[in-house]
């Protein structure tokens, strides 16, 4: 049976992966509710079918566009976020705008309308870990924000839990670790790297590049949130992690030996402001109960195939290239 699924932030980089994965295992149609601010593309939902995705640029933290979109859905699937942390650093408000008040409008209108809502979160609301603690975080792992970034996804995971607690919201909660794939921002890590080296410019590495990052396909992902929307426990957080953790350093050299370049050919710049060390994903719970397991097992073949489609697809990021690497360029990034 078919329902109808209201995705915010659907024109982003993990939220149109999910909107391209309902339409290839679901009969759902979907409603993309997105902003299109710099990190949102209508190009990112090219050749999803017409007659079952449509899209609607608007606010989440404008009441009167979101209540009738809640109220028509049979599920929001909520990822609309300022998720950058570099951005973040540089002015807090728009994350205090979208992550808080945006998640609150949301909610409101879920409550109103009893609609199931599955929110969409990160690993990074625990803060770090050392390079050689043997643990990873849990779904009973303190939150430990270090950016605004973080703090207010912190914020937004705590009114879902409160908003189900006090008003009987039928929500569930997803932290997930970090993604990459196909139609990624070029300000984030591993998109900027390769659009670099496309570019013939060597990649930059914060700092000593020994921060590690536990890598998840943004397609992995979205079989998680899937799942999770299926078959979890209404009040629930699950972890997503596929088990990839590399530090910054690895995926570099990996990224520099996919495209025929020396595996050291890169330049040390300052590190950022609180850098988190260490991320890590246990899964166990959301394997375990929920049945769920990655496809891509193999880092390598997933970044092999992730260069491959930032070559094949320069018109998609071209235009957003020359502002990035300007902004970057001001802090001697």
């Amino acid at each position: 049976m078919s329902r109808h699924l209201l995705v915010t932030g659907g024109a982003g980089f993990i939220g149109s992966d999910f909107v391209h994965y309902v339409m290839a295992h679901t009969e759902d149609t979907v409603t993309v509710l997105d902003k299109l601010t710099y990190a949102g593309s209508r190009d990112s939902l090219a050749g999803v079918p017409s007659d079952r995705v449509r899209l609607v640029v608007g606010d989440i933290a404008d009441a009167a566009t979101v209540e009738p979109l809640v109220a028509e859905a049979d599920a929001v699937v909520h990822y609309a976020a300022e998720s950058h942390n570099d951005n973040s650093l540089d002015d807090p408000s728009p994350f205090l705008t979208t992550n808080l008040i945006g998640t609150f409008t949301l909610l409101e209108a879920a409550r109103r309308h009893g609609t199931r809502f599955h929110h969409i979160s990160t690993d990074e609301v625990y803060g770090d870990l050392a390079l050689d603690d043997p643990e990873r975080f849990t779904e009973a792992t303190p939150y430990n924000p270090s950016s605004p970034y973080s703090a207010t996804k912190a914020g937004s995971d705590l009114l879902v839990r409160a908003w189900v607690r006090s008003f009987g919201v039928q929500a569930t909660l997803s932290n997930c670790s970090n993604n990459y794939g196909p139609r990624q921002h070029v300000e984030k890590f591993i998109p900027r790297q390769i659009t670099n080296l496309i570019d013939g410019i060597r990649p930059r590495l914060y700092g000593a590049g020994q921060n590690v990052r536990d890598w998840i396909h943004a397609d992995d992902h979205s079989s998680a949130v899937l799942t999770i929307l299926d078959r979890g426990t209404i009040g629930e957080t699950y972890l997503i992690g596929a088990d990839g953790e590399k530090s910054n350093k690895e995926v570099v050299e990996l990224i520099l030996d996919l495209m025929g370049r020396e595996s050291t050919d890169y330049e040390h710049v300052t590190d950022r402001p609180g850098h988190d060390l260490r991320y890590a994903i246990d899964s166990t719970r959301l394997r375990t109960e929920l049945g769920w397991q990655p496809s891509f097992r193999d880092f390598e073949a997933g970044l092999a195939a992730t260069v491959a489609w930032y070559r094949e697809n320069e018109a998609w990021w071209r235009p957003q290239k020359a502002a990035t690497e300007a902004k970057y360029a001001k802090v001697g990034q």
